[in-house]
């Protein structure tokens, strides 16, 4: 694949730091990385991955999931290195728009999240790898090189995790917000009226999805919804 070639190589950073791109200059066929990270440290750290590497060059840096889209638009980076968990737009959102608009973008979530509902939603908004932010530097880097080769790429300690759950079915985005209300202590009628469908509906979905995820009752349901990450508290 050839690298994307964007407007302007030398635009620097937004909000995210002090930190400019023009202080490292590209040179010729390096993977041009965009790093979406809303921790002050951890984008540090990462600058300081990168650095050394001769075949990567970081372009630009954003803070949040909205600054992210934009500098992806404008500067079409090889590969974007993006935290799950960002101010505003979420990583999944961010993606998804990326992916929707720019369908060949490479994106690796670069995250702490090991929750499978978090990688199920990444890989459906199109992620084309998966990482923890726990991996040693030698990972982080094979891992872009991979991605920009055109291969996917998940975290090896993420293999078992996600095993231990594949072939469970997966909630509708229906059965989520049923589950979600009643986690926030809604009873069945209650989530009708917010939902504005018949409660004798509710009850079919929560009995969907108590079966789906083994639960003994919509409690139950709620706790390993969150274990897994399928909702947050």
């Amino acid at each position: 694949m050839l690298p994307q070639q964007a407007a302007d190589d030398s635009v620097s950073i937004h909000s995210a730091g002090s930190w400019s791109p023009a202080s490292t200059p590209q040179k010729q066929n390096q993977i041009r990385i965009l790093s979406i990270e809303s921790h002050p440290v951890f984008r540090e750290g990462l600058r300081a991955v990168l650095a050394p590497e001769p075949d990567m060059h970081l372009v630009a840096e954003a803070a949040s999931g909205a600054e992210g889209v934009a500098s992806y638009r404008r500067l079409r980076p090889d590969i974007t290195l993006m935290e799950m968990h960002l101010p505003g737009k979420n990583g999944a959102e961010a993606l998804a728009e990326i992916r929707e608009e720019f369908p060949r973008a490479r994106v690796i979530i670069f995250t702490g999240s090991d929750c499978c509902g978090d990688i199920e939603r990444a890989m459906r908004a199109g992620a084309f790898g998966y990482m923890l932010k726990n991996a040693k530097k030698e990972e982080l880097i094979a891992a872009v090189r991979s991605v920009h080769s055109g291969h996917r790429y998940i975290h090896p300690s993420l293999a078992e995790h996600l095993a231990m759950h594949f072939g469970e079915e997966s909630l509708t985005a229906r059965e989520l917000d049923v589950l979600r209300l009643a986690g926030n202590g809604h009873r069945n009628k209650q989530i009708a009226d917010v939902l504005a469908i018949a409660e004798t509906t509710v009850n079919f979905h929560i009995k969907n999805l108590t079966g789906k995820l083994g639960a003994n009752d919509r409690t139950h349901a709620v706790t390993i919804a969150i274990r897994r990450g399928l909702l947050r508290v």
